[in-house]
C-alpha cells in the first residue's frame, strides 16, 4: 500500500512539474525582446542588417511568440535581399522576408503588434518590388491606420505617422511623387517634434524639388529614375540629353543633308560601356561631340574611357548646356559672351574659371540657378532634380515643345 501511494505521489509531482511554466530565458532588465526589438530596428536605419539579425534573433530567443521581432526580421532580410547581387540567393532572402512577415502577422495580438506588422510590410514590399508591390503597400497602409495604437508603447514607431512616412518612401519610389509629396507633408504636419519629421522634412524638401523641376512637363522612365537620384554620373545625363530633350533629332534638324547625318557616328565605342545599359545614348552624345561628354584619358588603363559614372559637378553641368544651346542656336559668340568681366556675381566661381562663361550663360537664361546664399555651389555633384529643371528650362530657352 505504501509504495502504491508513493506512486500517486510521484505522478502528482510529475504533473504539477509539467504544468510550471518554463523558466525565463532572458532575466537581466535589459535582455528582453523589446528592448532587442528596438536595438534591432535601429541597428537596420544605418543598415547594419548583421547588428540588427542578432538583434532579432536574440528577442525571439528570450519569447519565441514575439511578433515584433519577426516582422524586424522581415525587414532585415528584405534589406539583405537589395544587397544580393546573384538571383538564387537575392530570391532566397526574399522568401525569408516574407515568411517572417507572415510569422509576425500570425502572431499579432494586439493592434500595436499589427501596426508594427503592418508597417513592415509597407516596407518590405517597397524593398522586394515584386508583382503589384505598390497595392501591396498601399493595403498595409490603409489597414494600419485602422489601428487602435497606444503611443505609448509603440516604443520604435512611436505614432501612426511612421506608416504615412514610409507610404511616401514607396511612392517616391514608385516615381508617384505627388502622392510621396503629400504624404510626407502628412507627416510633418502630424506632429511638431516626432520621430519622423526629420526624415520626412528632407524627403518632403526632395520630393518637391522633383514635382517643381517637372513642372508639368512629360518625363519618360529614364528621367524619372534620374530624378531622385542625389548625383548625377556622366552616362545619367547623357540618356537625359537623348531620351528626354531629344538631342539627337534636335541636331539633326540642324543639319539640311540627311546623307551627312547618316554618315556620323562615335569615332570609338570606349571599353567601359560595352555593357553600359545607357551605351547608345553615350555613342549618340559623342557622336555630336556634346563638349564636356567627351572621353577622357584614363591614366590607368592607357586608354580612353568615358566614365559614365563620374559625377557630374554644376560648372560641369553649365558648361555641357552652354554647348549644347550654341549647337542648337548656332550662336557661337556664346562661348565668350563674359569674357573680359572682373567681378563675378558668384563668390565661388572666379571669372578666371574654365566654367565661368558657361555658368553666367545658364544663370542669366534662367536655365540653372545660384542658392540664396549667394553660391553657385560650382563644384558641387548635380542631384537628378536640378539636371531634370535645368534640361526643362533649356527646353523653354529654345522653344521646343
Amino acid at each position: 500500500m505504501k509504495r502504491f501511494w508513493l506512486l500517486v505521489m510521484l505522478a502528482a509531482v510529475t504533473a504539477l512539474a509539467g504544468c510550471a511554466t518554463p523558466p525565463a530565458r532572458c532575466t537581466s532588465p535589459e535582455d528582453n525582446p523589446r528592448h532587442h526589438y528596438l536595438r534591432g530596428m535601429e541597428a537596420l536605419e544605418t543598415l547594419k542588417v548583421d547588428v540588427a539579425m542578432e538583434k532579432f534573433d536574440r528577442a525571439v530567443y528570450c519569447e519565441d511568440q514575439f511578433s515584433a521581432a519577426y516582422s524586424g526580421r522581415a525587414v532585415a532580410f528584405a534589406i539583405k535581399s537589395r544587397l544580393q547581387g546573384d538571383a538564387g540567393y537575392k530570391g532566397v532572402e526574399i522568401d525569408r522576408a516574407m515568411e517572417n512577415l507572415e510569422k509576425g502577422r500570425k502572431l499579432a495580438e494586439t493592434d500595436n503588434d499589427r501596426f508594427e506588422n503592418l508597417v513592415a510590410a509597407i516596407r518590405v514590399n517597397n524593398l522586394i518590388k515584386g508583382n503589384k508591390w505598390l497595392d501591396a503597400a498601399e493595403d498595409a497602409y490603409r489597414e494600419a491606420m485602422n489601428q487602435k495604437i497606444d503611443e505609448k508603447l509603440l516604443d520604435y514607431y512611436q505614432g501612426k505617422e511612421a506608416a504615412t512616412y514610409f507610404m511616401g518612401l514607396a511612392y517616391l519610389d514608385a516615381y508617384e511623387f505627388r502622392k510621396a509629396e503629400d504624404k510626407f507633408r502628412e507627416t510633418l504636419d502630424a506632429r511638431k517634434d516626432g520621430k519622423w519629421n526629420e526624415p520626412a522634412d528632407r524627403a518632403w524638401k526632395k520630393t518637391d524639388k522633383i514635382v517643381r523641376a517637372m513642372g508639368g512637363i512629360t518625363v519618360g522612365d529614364v528621367g524619372k529614375k534620374i530624378a531622385v537620384m542625389a548625383s548625377v554620373g556622366r552616362g545619367d545625363l547623357a540618356a537625359l540629353l537623348i531620351d528626354e530633350l531629344k538631342l539627337d533629332k534636335l541636331f539633326q534638324g540642324r543639319i539640311p543633308v540627311k546623307s551627312q547625318v547618316d554618315k556620323m557616328q562615335a569615332e570609338f565605342t570606349p571599353a567601359d560601356i560595352m555593357n553600359y545599359p545607357f551605351k547608345d545614348e553615350v555613342l549618340t552624345v559623342m557622336k555630336w561631340k556634346v563638349r564636356g561628354l567627351e572621353p577622357k584619358f584614363d591614366e590607368t588603363t592607357k586608354a580612353y574611357l568615358f566614365k559614365p559614372g563620374e559625377k557630374v559637378a554644376r560648372g560641369e553641368m553649365a558648361f555641357i548646356l552652354e554647348d549644347v544651346l550654341m549647337k542648337l542656336t548656332g550662336d557661337e559668340k556664346l562661348a565668350t559672351a563674359f569674357f573680359g568681366q572682373d567681378r563675378s556675381p558668384f563668390p565661388d566661381v572666379k571669372p578666371t574659371s574654365p566654367f565661368y562663361n558657361a555658368v553666367l550663360n545658364m544663370t542669366t537664361r534662367g536655365i540653372m540657378e545660384g542658392e540664396l546664399s549667394g553660391d553657385f555651389r560650382i563644384n558641387d555633384p548635380v542631384d537628378g532634380a536640378e539636371a531634370i529643371l535645368a534640361v526643362r528650362m533649356l527646353q523653354q530657352r529654345i522653344n521646343i515643345h
